[in-house]
């Protein structure tokens, strides 16, 4: 591909922007700030959101969303999803005729309980849906960025569009991207684990150990399963790396947003100071608003789901949102 728009220039969004760059052509990341744009068109580093790594001299950034897509053979969406319908109603016009759009944000529209292929179709139409694709899986930005070899999942309906998707990431030895037809799978697995992630992070500032946080994953993974099998996904899909490999990730990992999230909530600081610490995004926060109010829409008992939401938003104690999962009445394991 000889030029890729990459929209958003977040931790994210840079670290995928230099990977496809590294491999050559033309790569260019729209930031909404024109100081994000400056930083990276002029001294090669996104000072603000993603300071400390060196970008190829390939990849460029605008303030223009016009400009960035212009002539793109290739679209990637990495923006918050929150601001996802907003940006493709301000960009859409722009983007170019055919090219596949690569979404690698993860959440659930707040009002609309929609996924992003959901917003997607309702912005641009359905027609346009067949060369949208979710990608996934375990995949910390800065170990993308440090070429710690990373493997994800490209969902999509059309799977020429998504062999096509897999090829242009695809870095030997880097970087691999398997495929899967389970576009809803592949984006409520990637959008449910960071809720899951943000209560395994409170049970550790709780100071309780390895037991009791592979009790919230697995847990967590059954909670996933029934939801996005409720919405029509293949809930083995959910045993893959959208699912289970990006669950464990984000519940266990240092570089985890969400579950630093979770862990300044068990030691019990408010929900305000902690996202004023962490400085990005962490879409399980939003995520957890929109997951209680799907699982009540579906019908779905999620309990640590809403638990961790009475924790966000209601001010409920870390500790006694624990309580009340262990407490809970006797059940078979793989009840559905």
């Amino acid at each position: 591909m000889s030029k890729i728009a990459v929209l958003g220039a977040g931790a994210w969004g840079t670290a995928l922007a230099k990977l496809l760059a590294e491999k050559g052509g033309s790569v260019v990341v729209w930031a909404h700030e024109p100081d994000v744009a400056e930083s990276i068109r002029l001294g090669h580093e996104n000072t603000r959101y993603f300071p400390g790594f060196q970008l190829p001299t390939n990849l460029t950034s605008t303030s223009s969303a016009e400009e960035a897509l212009q002539g793109a053979d290739m679209v990637l969406l990495v923006v918050p999803s929150h601001v996802t319908r907003e940006v493709l109603g301000q960009v859409g016009r722009w983007l170019p005729a055919g090219a596949p759009v690569v979404s690698a944000t993860k959440g659930i529209e707040n009002d609309t309980l929609c996924l992003m292929h959901e917003v997607f179709a309702e912005v641009m139409g359905p027609s346009e849906l067949s060369r949208y694709v979710a990608l996934s899986g375990p995949s910390f930005a800065k170990e993308v960025a440090l070429r710690h070899p990373t493997v994800v999942v490209i969902g999509g309906r059309d799977a020429a569009v998504v062999e096509r998707v897999q090829l242009a990431f695809f870095s030997e030895g880097v970087f691999r991207a398997y495929g899967s037809e389970d576009l809803t799978g592949v984006e409520m697995g990637g959008a449910l684990k960071n809720v899951i992630a943000i209560a395994a992070g409170a049970a550790d500032g709780l100071g309780f150990g390895h037991n009791t946080r592979a009790a919230l994953i697995t847990r967590g993974l059954a909670e996933i399963a029934k939801l996005a099998a409720a919405k029509g996904a293949n809930p083995l899909t959910m045993a893959g790396l959208a699912g289970m490999g990006d669950l464990v990730l984000t519940c266990t990992g240092e570089l985890s947003r969400n579950r630093t999230i979770g862990l300044a909530l068990g030691r019990g600081q408010r929900l305000e100071d902690a996202i004023r610490e962490l400085g990005h995004v962490a879409e399980g926060v939003k995520t957890a608003e929109s997951a209680r109010d799907l699982a009540n829409k579906l019908g779905v008992e999620a309990p640590i789901v809403a638990q961790t939401y009475a924790v966000l938003y209601e001010q409920k104690a870390a500790r006694d949102a624990m309580t009340e999962l262990m407490v809970r009445p006797a059940r078979r394991e793989l009840d559905f």
